[in-house]
């Protein structure tokens, strides 16, 4: 008779904690007492050093050197310096990295440019649940460029690309989706798909900070990311581009905007586009997100994202495990891969209350995210989230659902945010 496996108790995840090479990270955030907070995935937590940054930048910077700040405060190179940041956690080169505009913004910019750099093929294959702002640009694009846009289930993407054959102009997927967490086989389907000649554009919205992704060493050609997750960056901070070197000279991306000129202050009427990764540039950056994301990246200066990945994926080892042990029989289903190699740094369960189930434990101090329609998600960023956190998630979850706590009218009306 096989022997039941010990119950976790929380004094092993205190030993866990004990161990952990990276705990000290957590002092390098402002996090509020008494939160468990699992929602880097959304919104990254507040870098200690960017209220001061930001502080400077106004009062003494903006406040005082006014104008001159653009030269004398060095503003001006900080989207090249915060992308040579981001460039080192997502291997790529320094120069092949820079922070400007949106996801989406970025996306378009590159659906465009590398669907004229393939103007002969006519096919786009993207995936079926894929976050909706690259579906709505994906289908956007297609149809301004006279292509077709083919979304397939996650698991028929191979076959896709294999079935488009010569006509297959580029791949667009999320490296790890949103809902699930599921993790692509990136260097696997850049191979398939350039075999084919074509080319492929990676989200990394939900992998750069927390997943050790080795672009150059993928050959990948185009890369989107998000700032304000995993990156720390602040609501809304800019987003990051990423085009391979190799690109540079072919790549001739829409939005031509007088940072993206060879020369921008020589006011041409003729546009020149910039010779590097500065070519992605529209307008003038968002000073003071970019000055507070490029601090935020302050705080892996000397992490190796490897540490990092294998933190993660124990995190959510130990939160499965503990849902398992604690929520049986209470209608919870594991809506992400059990296998952590095959799973970002996020957890998610589905419950047919999951909306109010998640607002009742955000109430006791417990933050995740809902998604509809009935997906609960916890992210579970390293750098700042322990061992312990988990052991104590589930065991409000519990007590939310052993009491019907999630049942009080004020968890199920629906807010603007989710």
């Amino acid at each position: 008779m096989n022997a039941q496996p010990a119950k976790i108790a929380r004094d092993d995840t205190i030993k866990m904690d004990s161990a952990d090479p990276i705990a000290h990270l957590r002092d390098r955030f402002e996090l509020p007492e008494g939160d468990i907070y699992l929602d880097g995935n959304s919104l990254g937590a507040l870098p200690l050093g960017v209220m001061e940054r930001l502080e400077k930048a106004v009062k003494k910077e903006w406040g005082q050197g006014l104008i001159r700040s653009w030269n004398d405060a060095d503003w001006y190179p900080a989207p090249q310096r915060a992308g040579a940041a981001i460039a080192r956690l997502i291997g790529a080169d320094a120069d092949e990295v820079i922070v400007c505009d949106s996801i989406s913004v970025n996306l378009y910019k590159l659906l465009v440019g590398a669907l004229r750099m393939r103007k002969d093929r006519k096919i786009i294959v993207s995936e079926i649940g894929n976050f909706p702002t690259d579906v709505y640009i994906n289908a956007e694009v297609a149809d301004m460029m006279g292509c077709e846009l083919r979304c397939v289930m996650p698991e028929d993407v191979e076959q896709a690309i294999d079935a488009a054959g010569e006509n297959l102009a580029l791949v667009q997927l999320t490296h790890i989706h949103y809902k699930s967490g599921r993790v692509y086989d990136m260097a696997g389907i850049t191979q398939r798909a350039q075999n084919l000649g074509a080319l492929v554009i990676w989200d990394l919205a939900h992998s750069a900070g927390t997943y050790p992704v080795q672009l150059n060493e993928c050959n990948a050609d185009f890369a989107v990311g998000c700032g304000y997750k995993y990156l720390n960056g602040g609501p809304g901070a800019p987003a990051f581009v990423f085009v391979a070197r190799r690109h540079f000279d072919e790549m001739n991306q829409p939005l031509r905007g007088w940072h993206g000129h060879a020369e921008p202050f020589a006011f041409t009427q003729e546009y020149k586009p910039h010779p590097t990764i500065d070519q992605m540039l529209t307008g003038t950056a968002s000073q003071l997100a970019t000055l507070a994301l490029e601090t935020a990246l302050e705080v892996f200066k000397d992490v190796d994202m490897n540490v990092l990945r294998k933190k993660n994926m124990a995190l959510g080892d130990l939160f499965i495990a503990l849902v398992e042990q604690e929520l049986g029989g209470m209608g919870f289903e594991l809506a992400s891969p059990k296998n952590a190699e095959a799973r970002g740094s996020q957890v998610s369960l589905t419950h047919e209350n999951g909306y109010a189930i998640m607002q009742a434990v955000i109430a006791r101090g417990v933050v995740g995210d809902f998604r509809a329609p009935d997906v609960l998600r916890f992210g579970f960023a390293a750098p700042y989230v322990r061992y312990v956190d988990m052991w104590d998630a589930v065991a409000h979850i519990r007590e939310v659902m052993d009491t019907n706590e999630w049942d009080r009218p004020e968890f199920k009306e629906r807010r603007a945010v989710t």
